[in-house]
Parts: C-alpha cells; sequence; structure tokens
C-alpha cells in the first residue's frame, strides 16, 4: 500500500510540472521546456510502476506506515523537484538545486540565488509553484484530489498536519483536505488579481500569490518587495500574509455564517493580539523622536514594522528592507515571532500560537497553584478543560522544539557558521521562514554556507515542515517494532 500511495502521488507532482512548460512556452524559452519533460519521464514511470505493484494492497494505513509515506513523499517530491533546477543549468550544483527546491517544498524560502532577476520565467514560476504545493500539503491535495483510503486517510494528514488539538470542524478527513484545499485556490486568484491592480505585471502577481498563501519567502526580485517600493503593494501582502496565517477551517465556518464559532477561536485572538503587540513594540523603536515627526515618516516606520512581523509570525519570509539594521532587541523579538508562528491548520511554520497559548495558561494555573495549593484549576482552551494527556504533548513538543534548535546551533557552530548565523540559521529553518541574521539577513543568501550545513537545514526544514514526530519517530528503533 505504501508504495502505491506513493506512486499516484507522484503522478499528481507530474501534472504539477506541465505547467511551467506553458510558461516557458508563453516566453519562448523552448530550450527549457526538454528538462521538464525528463522530470517528468522520471515521475510517471516512478508513479505508474507504483500504482501496478500496488494494485492489490489493501487500502489500511496504521501511524507507522503514515509517518514513512509522508516523509517519503517529501523527499522524493524534492529530488524530481530538483531536476529542472539542475539539469537546465540554472542552479549548476546539485547540493544548491537540492537547497532550493527543498527550500520551496517545505515553505522555508531560504535561497542560494544571488541573481534571481537573470533566471528563466519558467525556472522562477517552478520554485514560486513548489511553494504552493507544499503549503497546500502533498499528502491533503492528495486526499482532496484521489480521496480513495477512505479513514485510512487520517493517519496520512494526521503525520503531514499535527496539531495541539484534536478537534475536527469537519466530520471526514477528506472533506478537511477539499476545504484547505478550496480555500488554498481561491485565496491564491484574488490575492494575484488584487496584486495586479496594485501594480505588479501579471506573472509578478501569479508568482507572489502562489509564494504568499503558502507563507513562503520566494520572489522574483532579489531585493523582495522592496524591490517595487509601493505602500499599496506592501499594505496588500500583509493582508494577504495575515489571512494565510489563520486557521484555514476557519473559512468554512465563515462560509457557513457560523461567526460565533470563530470569534470564540483562542487561537486566533492570540495571534491577532500578539501581531499587533510586537508590531507597536518595533514600530516604537524605528521612530526617531529626536526628529520634527511627520504623517510620512510615522506611516512609513509603521508600515515596515507590520510588513516584517507579519512576515515572520506567518513564516512568510518576504521584507521590504534590511531588518538586520535595525536596533539589536527587535532581532529577538522577530525570532520569539517565527517560533511562535501563527494558527494551526494554516501554511505556516513554527510552534503554532495554540501551543503558545497552552503553554502561557498552564504557567499562569500553576503560580495560581502556588498562591491556592488545594485549589484544582484545570487548563481551558476554548471553553473546554484540556486533558493532561494533551497538555504532556504539547509541552513535550515545545521542549524538543526548543532543544533541536540549540542543538542544530551547536552543529552549524561547529560547521563553521557565526554565533548569530547558527542560532538564526536553525530557527528559520526549523519555522520555515527564511528569514536570517548576519550573513543570512535579507541583503544576503544562503549560497556560501558550507556544504554539510546546507545538507543539515534540508533535514531541519522538513522535520520543520512536518512538525517534528513524521521524521523524527523513523528514527526511533520502538516505532518499528509496535
Amino acid at each position: 500500500m505504501i508504495i502505491k500511495v506513493l506512486g499516484g502521488l507522484l503522478l499528481i507532482e507530474a501534472g504539477f510540472l506541465l505547467l511551467p512548460i506553458l510558461v516557458a512556452l508563453v516566453y519562448s524559452e523552448f530550450s527549457s521546456i526538454q528538462y521538464y519533460f525528463i522530470t517528468i519521464a522520471f515521475a510517471v514511470v516512478l508513479g505508474v510502476s507504483g500504482l501496478l505493484y500496488g494494485r492489490n494492497a489493501e487500502t489500511y494505513l496504521g501511524r507507522r506506515e503514515g509517518a514513512l509515506i509522508v516523509t517519503l513523499i517529501w523527499i522524493l517530491y524534492t529530488l524530481l523537484g530538483t531536476l529542472p533546477f539542475w539539469l537546465s543549468g540554472s542552479i549548476p550544483r546539485f547540493t544548491d538545486a537540492f537547497f532550493e527546491s527543498h527550500s520551496g517544498f517545505t515553505t522555508t524560502g531560504t535561497t542560494i540565488l544571488n541573481n534571481i532577476e537573470s533566471m528563466p520565467y519558467n525556472i522562477l514560476f517552478w520554485r514560486s509553484l513548489t511553494h504552493w504545493i507544499g503549503g497546500l500539503g502533498i499528502v491533503v491535495m492528495f486526499l482532496a484530489i484521489l480521496p480513495m483510503l477512505g479513514g485510512s486517510g487520517y493517519q496520512l494528514f494526521s503525520a503531514e498536519t499535527t496539531t495541539p488539538t484534536r478537534d475536527k470542524i469537519l466530520p471526514k478527513i477528506s472533506q478537511m483536505a477539499t476545504a484547505k484545499f478550496s480555500v488554498s485556490i481561491i485565496l491564491t486568484v484574488l490575492f494575484s488579481v488584487s496584486l495586479r491592480f496594485a501594480g505588479m505585471n501579471w506573472f509578478d502577481s501569479i508568482n507572489h500569490g502562489l509564494s504568499i498563501i503558502s507563507t513562503g519567502g520566494f520572489s522574483t526580485k532579489q531585493m523582495s518587495i522592496g524591490y517595487w517600493n509601493s505602500p499599496l503593494i506592501e499594505y496588500v501582502i500583509i493582508v494577504f500574509m495575515f489571512l494565510s496565517g489563520v486557521n484555514f477551517l476557519l473559512y468554512y465556518l465563515f462560509i457557513k455564517f457560523q461567526f460565533k464559532k470563530i470569534r470564540r477561536n483562542d487561537e486566533l485572538k492570540y495571534y491577532s493580539l500578539v501581531l499587533l503587540f510586537a508590531t507597536f513594540v518595533i514600530f516604537l523603536s524605528q521612530v526617531r523622536f529626536e526628529l520634527p515627526l511627520s504623517w510620512l515618516n510615522i506611516e512609513q516606520s509603521f508600515r515596515n514594522s507590520l510588513f516584517i512581523t507579519t512576515s515572520c509570525i506567518t513564516s512568510a519570509g518576504l521584507s521590504t528592507e534590511d531588518y538586520t539594521l535595525w536596533k539589536p532587541f527587535t532581532w529577538i523579538v522577530l525570532l520569539a515571532l517565527m517560533i511562535s508562528g501563527a494558527s494551526s491548520y494554516s501554511t505556516s511554520g513554527g510552534i503554532k500560537m495554540a501551543r503558545v497559548v497552552l503553554i502561557m495558561r498552564l504557567c499562569y494555573y500553576e503560580f495560581k497553584k502556588m498562591v491556592h495549593p488545594n485549589a484544582i484549576i484545570p487548563v481551558k482552551y476554548e471553553g473546554k478543560t484540556v486533558k493532561d494527556e494533551m497538555m504532556i504533548h504539547v509541552v513535550a513538543f515545545v521542549l524538543i522544539y526548543l532543544l533541536i534548535i540549540l542543538l542544530g546551533s551547536f552543529i552549524l557552530g561547529l560547521s563553521g557558521l557565526g554565533f548569530e548565523e547558527s542560532i538564526s540559521g536553525m530557527i528559520t529553518c526549523m519555522s520555515d521562514v527564511g528569514l536570517g541574521l548576519g550573513d543570512l539577513g535579507p541583503s544576503h543568501s544562503f549560497a556560501e554556507i558550507p556544504v554539510f550545513s546546507k545538507w543539515f537545514l534540508a533535514f531541519i526544514m522538513l522535520v520543520g515542515r512536518l512538525e517534528l514526530y513524521s521524521v523524527l519517530l523513523l528514527f526511533t528503533p520502538e516505532f518499528w517494532k509496535e
């Protein structure tokens, strides 16, 4: 069954690879077409072989099979996605091509390119498309398009989209997958059209629509959004970055006019409040009170602060200016936003705001218990008591997450990276953000870091995108003894 599911997923990627061919035809980049056909041929052969091999397999998947399929398919998608970059010579080194492809599918947005504008249109489009595919979720897309697994699809869905709560807005996994798929398409179209009317051309609009809805960081310009120097474009992007950080299943409630449930959503409230608070703090640090204040300067400082904070908390990874030139304490705020992330069932990375809320409430209630030792004070979330088992799971997740960042920073330091680069590199790749500090800041790229660091960070991107367990459990001997 594992081989069969992998085969079906590879055929879906083959279908997506037809789209950059259309772009190549539109822009008369005929020499690039052959490399996509070679990649498609590989995907079709592997996909059909997998389907034929597993044609008589039972449609049952356990937790172990789900974790294995999800991890393997992300690696296979990355490898096939590497070929157009590498074979075309756009990215001559295989390591760099793999890093770029993996950064795309995991929606990290870190890049090794220092000459983005010189890339062919079809390559730029494929970069953005990898974001959209990865942001939606490879398995989620499979369940939405080919819901052939029935109840077994839950193991795949949960392996790719682990969440701190077990609540399901829709009763069936296929319905949840379809809802996320539909919302992604609608938001992508709305965003692309909005950017076109804001001043971008259609090519740039569509590419940024694919990238930002998936909260990826790839842009068609080396200067990212700062290239356009347009307040209107920046405000449009801010709005859609925020919307992309919202739990996609809440849009289903919105369509069903279930506004009370949306208002009761604790995660959305705290996501909005944390974003506004961080923006206010950074905004105050940007305003130069010693100079005569003007509306223009205040608005620009507010816009830059709001843009960067939204980009960090949603893991969109776009920038309008070099924030590494700001006051150092703002870096701490931005790194904290990267770690926290936005909402569950969104395309953002990080710990997710629901887990942050639960940890904060646990700490608060522990202090209350010290004052009232005999009191029974349960942790509540959205009006419901959170079970001890769930809280243990959340605490363990956060501790493992932070421990990986700590150990990974140590490893990167040993490989030759500086302190700022090691810490920020781990956080940005673990949280799938794409923005770093020092030589990994928005004015630089990951091109010059050691080869070992690139492969290590690629692994960290996968761990962060699949939220730890699906990948790490595969390295646990006890997991295979079940």
